[in-house]
């Protein structure tokens, strides 16, 4: 089932993109699912305008669930509307822009901003709800930090997922070796981060990194399988992912601490790094995104 299927054929509640919005949000009120499909520009990655978009969603899902006694979400799924493309991560051209001008007070402002998505996703919002990330395409740099800080992270077969940074002498720093620390082990972890290698969804799946791997195109099938599933078990579902909360639990002041520590390392890039860094803007901008 591709994202035009699915949109097409499902009858719910949806909001579409307004002329700034880079968020499409979608409720399926037969399985109390809310759907949020990334869009960023001009490249799919998370501006500023995107972060902003995925904020006022959460706390409008949070709005709706006290106003709905805690019964209106039972699932919230970050997606991307991009064909092909997940997210290539945080935005370098504004990185490269706050470097040069040495500007510490905006990338570390940057860093908050994204860290507390990364942090609500992880907490569920703070609900009795679950947060599924659909991979379907590439997923880079902080693209793969947002997807790995859902409970429930799906992949389609030959997705791209991985952490470049270190391309240009950086390290992912919103979240990525909290999550990946507690899932694969703390050496796995740093190797996968210092070795900047892509890597598909079927060897994160075989490594614990992906929790359910789907059929290319049928990402949207799979998450409906997984909710079919979890429906017949609510009960034991939902007592494992306070479990996983409990053993796997990971503090806003650890992430803004790496953060800080993120914002120094940008800081101390040469003007090599910084060229990579915009090579790969200019890369990315000279594709062409549906």
């Amino acid at each position: 089932m591709s994202n035009v299927a699915y949109f097409s054929e499902v009858t719910a509640e949806q909001q579409s993109y307004t002329d700034e919005s880079q968020l499409k949000t979608h409720y399926d009120s037969k399985n109390k699912i809310g759907w949020y499909m990334m869009k960023g520009a001009p490249r799919p990655s998370y501006t500023k305008r995107l972060l902003s978009d995925i904020d006022n969603f959460y706390q409008a899902v949070k709005k709706e669930m006290a106003d709905t006694n805690g019964e209106k979400y039972d699932y919230i799924v970050l997606g991307s509307v991009v064909e092909g493309v997940f997210s290539l991560g945080g935005d370098l051209n504004l990185f490269s822009h706050n470097i040069r001008s040495k500007d510490r007070h905006s990338m570390m402002e940057y860093t908050r901003l994204s860290i507390d998505l990364v942090y609500q996703n992880m907490t569920h919002l703070g609900e009795n709800l679950t947060t599924i990330s659909l991979i379907q395409g590439e997923a880079l740099g902080g693209g793969f930090e947002s997807a790995i800080s859902s409970n429930i992270v799906v992949a389609e077969r030959g997705s791209k997922i991985g952490l470049p940074e270190v391309m240009f002498n950086l390290f992912p720093g919103m979240g990525a070796f909290s999550v990946l620390s507690r899932k694969i082990g703390v050496a796995a972890a740093e190797k996968m981060i210092l070795s900047g290698c892509l890597y598909t969804a079927e060897q994160l799946y075989d490594m614990g990194v992906v929790d359910i791997l789907a059929e290319e195109g049928d990402g949207e099938l799979a998450i409906y399988r997984y909710i079919k599933s979890a429906q017949k078990n609510m009960n034991s579902y939902r007592a494992m992912r306070q479990v996983k909360d409990i053993c796997n639990q990971v503090s806003y002041q650890e992430l803004i601490d790496i953060g800080e520590v993120w914002a120094d390392a940008a800081m101390k890039l040469s003007e090599k790094d910084l060229r990579m860094m915009e090579r790969l803007v200019r890369r990315q901008s000279s594709r062409e995104y549906s």
